[in-house]
């Protein structure tokens, strides 16, 4: 195993793994070869997080080695080396589309899937994506267009990322406001009809006319979405929806244009329009609401947020500069004159003064802070 300090850390999807104990068997043949100081594979993301020496051995001998044993890695057609540790960058986006937990498991195993993440963490509650990424072999608009592959998106432009979030969560809560409208609009009668006034004449076709709206146009989006996840061979709660509400939608279908094929059986031909009309209205009414949740927390973060300064005076290079907050970095002097607000969190240089942390900890009295202690 190579000693030598000119190595390179990759992310590299694996194929053809089934088991926990095929990863063992990958990461065992990566590591016994030659010029690998670390190697780890995930088996539940599929991917292998390789640190080596370029100049000793390189993904294609990976590559072949993997192969050797029955596996295979996943090489971008184009694959620039450089023989220094990368500089990693981490970043926080707004993830978009997500409606349960298997979506932002879908995300996140998508995301680690892509050459130069070393790390990334999709968390549904506040719908955020942390990635620690090589900003020379991935972007921002790298993972956004991945993450659209399968339905989903992220807010990737940090100037307005707030205010572009809460403006998409605006227009979505605006579109599941009408849908959810309209469906109920279309489930009322039907579940009349078919509770109540079954025996009405032209029943089945007046139930088949008010359902096919809400089937096809108003949860048009869970069959698409359904279809993105299969073509990734994943499936989320959108799969359930289209698989339960298309069936019933098509079986009913049917048996209002064939009922002499089940009655030359001896039975009756149902059909099931209300039951696919209902749920695509009852689980559109439970995003309604959870939209509407989402963006009156996210208001209220806003106005939290809205309490840091957006500017910060730094020292560098002897001289003081304004800088916007997001433009500061690790290891940065901040100056915080009397009466400013303490822009990032950090540890006092020196100077000491009273801080005002009743937000925090809920103590009316400023706490005293000199050098060493953390702000």
């Amino acid at each position: 195993m190579s000693t030598n300090n000119n190595h390179t850390t990759l992310n590299i999807p694996v194929l053809k793994m089934s088991c926990a104990g095929c990863a063992a068997g990958v990461e065992k043949k990566i590591q016994s070869l030659e010029g690998v100081n670390s190697a780890s594979v995930n088996f539940a993301n599929e991917s292998l997080q390789v640190d080596f020496n370029p100049d000793v051995t390189s993904p294609k001998v990976m590559q072949q080695a993997v192969q050797s044993i029955g596996f295979d890695m996943l090489l971008p057609e184009k694959l620039e080396l450089k023989s220094v540790k990368p500089e990693l960058v981490t970043d926080n986006f707004p993830v978009l589309k997500m409606t349960c937990a298997g979506c932002s498991a879908g995300v996140e195993k998508k995301i680690q899937s892509m050459l130069g993440v070393r790390k990334a963490s999709v968390n549904f509650a506040n719908e955020s994506l942390q990635v620690d990424y090589d900003p020379e072999l991935i972007s921002p608009e790298d993972m956004q267009r991945e993450i659209q592959s399968i339905g989903y998106d992220i807010v990737y432009t940090k100037e307005t990322q707030q205010d572009k979030l809460g403006e998409i969560h605006r227009q979505r809560y605006s579109a599941l406001k009408k849908k959810t409208i309209w469906s109920l609009i279309f489930a009322v009668p039907l579940i009349l009809i078919s509770m109540v006034f079954m025996n009405i004449p032209h029943a089945n076709i007046i139930m088949w006319v008010l359902s096919t709206p809400v089937v096809l146009w108003l949860g048009r989006d869970f069959f698409i979405n359904a279809w993105k996840q299969a073509m990734h061979r994943t499936a989320n709660m959108d799969t359930l929806v289209a698989l339960s509400t298309g069936t019933a939608y098509v079986f009913s279908v049917f048996n209002m244009l064939y009922p002499q094929f089940w009655e030359s059986k001896g039975l009756e031909a149902h059909v099931y329009f209300e039951a696919a009309a209902v749920v695509i209205s009852f689980i559109l009414l439970g995003r309604l609401l959870e939209e509407k949740a989402k963006g009156n927390t996210s208001a209220s973060l806003k106005k939290l947020m809205g309490l840091q300064p957006k500017t910060a005076i730094v020292v560098r290079d002897g001289n003081e500069i304004q800088i916007s907050i997001e433009r500061i970095i690790k290891g940065d002097v901040v100056v915080v004159k009397p009466g400013e607000k303490i822009a990032v969190d950090g540890t006092v240089v020196s100077g000491e003064s009273f801080v005002d942390e009743s937000m925090l900890s809920g103590e009316p009295m400023a706490v005293h802070k000199e050098a060493k202690d953390k702000v």
